[in-house]
């Protein structure tokens, strides 16, 4: 049996971008990862930046200014280490 350190290795994903994930979809940490995986491999980059960026406003709407802080922390780590997607997307 994998563990939740082995898949997350597997998935192309961060523990926070894990995190963005379930928190904008209000789902276990583990499917997120399945779900954000998936979204990596099937070209939908543009989405996880998307559930990230709501994060972040919904985040800000609330006065949790820390929280939202550190998920824009986490949006640029997700754009610097998938550059060729989100570019790509981009300049669609």
């Amino acid at each position: 049996m994998l563990t939740y350190e082995e898949c997350l290795e597997l998935s192309d994903l961060t523990s926070d971008e894990v995190d963005a994930i379930a928190e904008h979809e209000h789902m276990d940490p583990m499917i997120a990862m399945a779900l954000g995986h998936y979204m990596i491999t099937h070209a939908g980059e543009q989405k996880i930046k998307r559930i990230i960026m709501d994060d972040i406003e919904k985040a800000q709407r609330e006065h949790n200014y820390q929280h939202a802080e550190m998920l824009q922390k986490v949006l640029q780590h997700f754009i610097t280490t998938h550059p060729e997607h989100n570019s790509q997307k981009a300049a669609a």
